[in-house]
């Protein structure tokens, strides 16, 4: 497909800074990898001279499958595509002396933040979880925000905020202590160098003379300073974005940026992609009209040429119940009256929990569905174990690590081993690793205790050696020697879920292997570096299955957003669900109607709203308003369907049986005529 006269003005425009902004469905990602072309192809960029910056994995590995289909390797060698995090990870490994840590410094989950924390603030926060995951935002915020321990202390005003500043003070002093970095560091010591540092500032700022950042709205503070520090004065940049599309300012995006981008960018060249290719001009009008009442930047209004497309119908309900029964009614009927798929279809929502009563139905329906989200593959304890022992492999001055894997499988190695080792290695200034050898340990340890811990470390050591030479074999002997599968399976619930824990491990080391290995784009890397890459997948991402299965879509709205989907269910649209209560009570609307307006741009086809009259929260039963949004909408494009389908189970089951012999009776009669 041709590119249209407004995407091939942002392609070739390079002469300066370039705002692209790109409406929902405009071809956003094609504008990129063409200008990436234009760029190495027709300006004569070198590919080392070019960086695409993008928010998660999943992105980066997108553009990197649709660069591959654009340039030949050769033309794509040394083109630097990777999130914000992983470019702030090669900046500081190769500048960690200017920065003041140690080369083989340890990254930092949510996990082991949360851990620290917790004993940090033992005398203050006595363990409350909900007030460390409040101390973890914070530190959080104030990170992003380039602001430091001693800052956040001055600015300080409540006692709570006297209390959260000396704690992330303790916090730091740990970290640095330890050489750890944690995930809003990858970002805040590489713009903090670059701002102080003008040599390694011009060095940067040489070495990749052409940026491109995608979803820039999301940007926040330090990353907002981090590209305007890397391009410099020569401002030779395009970055892609939608005010429209920013819904993470609880995780610190400032939409704001790209007034900013104009004020620190007066020569800035807006170009506005509005043609959408997704969806039908209905969708698309009410879409435009809800967005209207935001206040705007930049105006812009999408349209389509793929027709004007089917009314938007609102189905209503008494209860949430009854919503869920008419919408998985509604996609019953409707997927075969259409002879469509269940992956067609996606039901959105503002809220997890809005998932189970239509999970409920669904399962009762027997119609398969699959809910985006749930727990990280990295998250899940197979991989927490295997990725310590990668960390430890590559690292064995990483605590962390050290003292997930000691015991586990067991090895008769026990928390008060554990413990009186961890003061020995206090008190000598040591790691863990390193203090097993320790000739004095001898005197805090029983003898057969203190030889375990040395035949751990031998081995292990055997192991590092060998990494160099032979990582995935020596990988597979570690697992084989500790009998990893056999402890899987007696630590399982039930024989499947220890059959899908090893899958998992398998899955790890199949990523594994292929990073070593390298492909088209990539070159192999080492294992320091891939573990590197995982533990900032974990981080940024939520495991995204592959399967090709046919299911009904779930998620929620903030899930579905870069996502398309012929039919769209969104449901909830109710006062205090959308817009969510909170953001009524902070007066935080236009987050939420831009929230609305992804929902509503993720439907190519047909879009259907829901809402229920009542609710429950906490046992009782509210009354309530429909959502405003829903005023906003031209009317004249709605149906309102008011009237209550209640059906059981087993009519459902007959309804769809009923169906499908009406469907396979048409199939037969085709055949026969052919």
């Amino acid at each position: 497909m041709r590119l249209n006269s407004s995407q091939q003005q942002a392609v070739e425009y390079i002469t300066g800074p370039c705002l692209v902004l790109a409406g929902a469905g405009s071809g956003k990602t094609r504008v990129i990898i063409n200008k990436i072309a234009y760029l190495i192809r027709i300006k004569n960029y070198l590919p080392r001279h070019i960086a695409a910056i993008t928010f998660t994995n999943k992105a980066a590995r997108e553009m990197r499958e649709r660069i591959a289909q654009s340039l030949s390797r050769q033309e794509a060698r040394g083109l630097k595509i990777a999130t914000f995090h992983t470019l702030g990870l090669d900046i500081i490994r190769k500048e960690y002396k200017h920065i003041g840590i140690k080369a083989n410094f340890s990254l930092f989950d949510d996990h082991d933040q949360t851990a620290l924390l917790k004993d940090l603030t033992e005398q203050w926060l006595d363990g409350d979880k909900d007030l460390i995951n409040q101390l973890r935002s914070m530190i959080s915020n104030w990170k992003n925000n380039l602001i430091d321990p001693q800052i956040a202390l001055a600015r300080a005003v409540t006692n709570r905020e006297k209390l959260f500043a000396h704690c992330y003070q303790l916090y730091e002093q740990q970290l640095k202590s330890c050489s750890i970095l944690d995930f809003d560091d990858l970002i805040l010591l590489p713009t903090l160098l670059l701002k102080q540092n003008e040599e390694i500032r011009e060095k940067w700022q040489n070495r990749l003379r052409y940026l491109l950042v995608d979803e820039y709205q999301d940007t926040n503070t330090s990353q907002y300073e981090f590209i305007k520090l890397l391009v410099g004065s020569r401002a030779k940049f395009t970055v892609v974005g939608d005010d429209d599309q920013s819904i993470y300012s609880w995780r610190g995006a400032r939409p704001q940026n790209l007034m900013l981008l104009q004020q620190d960018f007066p020569e800035l060249e807006v170009i506005k992609l509005e043609q959408n290719y997704r969806s039908s001009g209905r969708i698309l009008k009410v879409a435009n009209i809800l967005i209207e009442n935001n206040p705007h930047l930049f105006a812009k209004k999408l349209f389509s040429e793929l027709g004007y497309g089917e009314e938007i119908r609102i189905i209503t309900a008494d209860s949430e119940e009854q919503e869920a029964e008419k919408v998985v009614n509604h996609l019953i009927g409707h997927r075969f009256s259409n002879g469509s798929k269940y992956g067609d279809y996606a039901i959105l929502y503002r809220g997890n929990h809005q998932s189970r009563l239509i999970e409920k139905i669904l399962m009762q329906s027997r119609i398969p569905y699959r809910i985006s989200g749930g727990t990280s593959f990295f998250s899940r304890l197979e991989i927490k174990d295997l990725m310590a022992y990668l960390r430890l492999l590559t690292n064995p001055d990483d605590d962390n690590a050290f003292i997930r894997i000691i015991n586990t499988p067991k090895r008769d190695i026990g928390p008060a081993t554990v413990k009186k080792l961890g003061e020995w290695a206090n008190s000598r200034g040591v790691s863990l690793f390193h203090a097993c050898n320790d000739i004095g340990l001898g005197e805090l340890l029983p003898s057969n205790r203190k030889a375990s811990l040395q035949t751990f470390i031998e081995w292990f050591k055997s192991l590092i050696a060998r990494v160099p030479n032979e990582p995935m074999q020596t990988i597979h002997e570690l697992l084989h020697t500790i009998h990893y599968e056999s402890w899987i399976y007696e630590t399982s619930a039930s024989p499947t879920a220890g059959q899908m824990r090893m899958r998992n491990v398998e899955q790890l080391l199949s990523w594994l292997d292929e990073m070593l290995k390298g492909d088209d784009i990539n070159e192999p890397m080492t294992l320091e570096q891939a573990v590197a890459r995982f533990t900032l997948r974990d981080m940024l991402e939520l495991n995204n299955s592959e399967d090709e299965i046919d299911q009904v879509q779930l998620m929620t709205l903030h899930a579905s957003k870069g996502l398309e989907f012929p039919y769209v269910y969104l449901i909830g649209m109710s006062e205090g669900l959308l817009p969510h209560q909170t953001s009524i009570d902070e007066e935080n609307i236009d987050e939420e109607r831009r929230l609305a307006y992804v929902g509503i741009t993720r439907a190519q086809k047909e879009l259907t709203f829901s809402y229920s009259r009542q609710r429950k929260q906490f046992g009782d039963t509210l009354h309530v308003e429909p959502s405003r949004f829903l005023a906003e909408l031209p009317q004249d494009d709605l149906i309102w369907e008011t009237k209550a389908v209640n059906t059981s189970p087993e009519q459902r089951k007959q309804h769809a049986q009923s169906r499908l012999d009406i469907l396979k009776a048409q199939i037969a009669n085709a055949k026969s005529k052919t």
